[in-house]
């Protein structure tokens, strides 16, 4: 089990080394930035939109944060004389830090229990980020299997210690990838949210496996059922180990989507024995590799770490998995969200799933090579 080492940054934000296998380095280097002492009374806003039931964070501050600096001024490197960098020490393996920028906390707290149109509170809950590598360059998909297991007991730590957190309801690690998504740091690096309400596809899909739970009295998880589905047809299925299958889902709403799903019942990355551990490292960059593998170039995506709400009614049906989606559906076509999907909610898919399984199944997980013009030509033809 991976050991961290917890320090502070010189305004008061915690800061976490996770070193690679069971022996923790020394972190001494102290943060000598002139920073302003952070204060909870700075926390953002929320405000109830009574039209959906939805809370919507209002966090203005976070229009001066940093946007894709060079790579010299990167906050996520290691600190250098040049560079006094959110991380202070020269070398790290892990980092997991709280967000100088939060859309979120970092008071924690309880939100008003009975909103209607008007209400507002603050804006209670954290926002951590994840630096996977000291590297500026490169990807989780490149990372090493020790180094993708050190970030899965990070996950798993912060999972554990921010549940524990007052007013917390939803634990979500997730990582966007690419500037097509978004990204404001190239640094290979994620983030993790706790937020003090249940967000609202959280909340749909808590809904739905809380039904399937309590129709079948309690003896099976909706996700579950899906998993053993999904094995039985296989049609879709691109990799399956002892502890975890892979597979493009049956009414897949993205070009390219996967799930990564246990096949034991857990909550969330703590609950996670170190079997289930290890084999996820191997899995998760299998299925990785294979999207970079797909073209010449890196393909965005967003890794959404699903976990059981911390609800006591809704907690028992929700199962741990991951939701990995892309907009690329060919080597130089993005799908944007317009009108459909944007304003209505309801995704058309350019492809089929079955079709996406396929081509998944015969990309490589292994490191990325060039293609051929043939082999190139021909995955474009497939994913068109």
């Amino acid at each position: 089990m991976t050991i961290p080492t917890s320090t502070r940054l010189a305004d008061g934000r915690e800061l976490i080394y996770f070193d690679d296998g069971a022996t923790a380095r020394s972190h001494t280097a102290v943060d000598t930035r002139p920073l302003d002492a952070r204060s909870e009374a700075n926390t953002g806003e929320l405000r109830f939109d009574a039209l959906t039931g939805d809370w919507v964070a209002i966090a203005a501050h976070r229009q001066t944060r940093t946007y894709l600096p060079p790579a010299d001024q990167c906050p996520l490197c290691p600190s250098t004389g040049a560079n006094l960098s959110e991380i202070p020490d020269s070398a790290y393996d892990v980092a997991v830090f709280e967000n100088r920028f939060p859309s979120l906390g970092p008071a924690v707290g309880l939100i008003p229990d009975k909103p209607a149109w008007g209400t507002k509170g603050r804006a209670f809950g954290r926002c951590e980020v994840v630096a996977f590598t000291p590297e500026h360059t490169g990807s989780f998909g490149g990372l090493s299997t020790e180094r993708a297991r050190t970030v899965i007991d990070a996950w798993a730590h912060r999972t554990e210690a921010l549940s524990a957190l007052p007013g917390i309801k939803q634990v979500f690690p997730f990582e966007n990838r690419g500037q097509d998504i978004g990204v404001t740091l190239h640094h290979p690096h994620g983030q993790i949210y706790a937020y003090s309400y249940v967000p609202p596809r959280s909340a749909v899909m808590a809904a739905a496996a809380l039904s399937h739970f309590q129709a079948t009295g309690g003896r099976e998880t909706l996700l579950g059922s899906i998993v053993a589905k999904e094995s039985e047809s296989g049609e879709r299925m691109v990799a399956q180990g002892e502890h975890f299958s892979a597979y493009v889902p049956f009414a897949a709403h993205m070009p390219l989507e996967i799930h990564l799903t246990p096949h034991r019942h857990v909550p969330d990355f703590a609950a996670l024995n170190d079997a289930e551990r290890d084999e996820l490292a191997v899995m998760y960059l299998d299925v990785l590799r294979r999207l970079d593998n797909l073209y010449e170039t890196p393909t965005p995506y967003i890794a959404a770490w699903h976990q059981a709400p911390l609800d006591a009614v809704l907690r028992p049906a929700g199962r741990f998995h991951l939701e990995l989606t892309s907009p690329r559906r060919a080597a130089d076509k993005l799908k944007f969200l317009a009108g459909s999907e944007a304003a209505m909610g309801a995704f058309i898919n350019d492809t089929t799933p079955e079709q996406t399984a396929a081509v998944l199944r015969a990309t490589s997980a292994g490191p990325k090579t060039a293609a051929t013009p043939a082999e190139a030509a021909d995955q474009k033809a497939n994913m068109s």
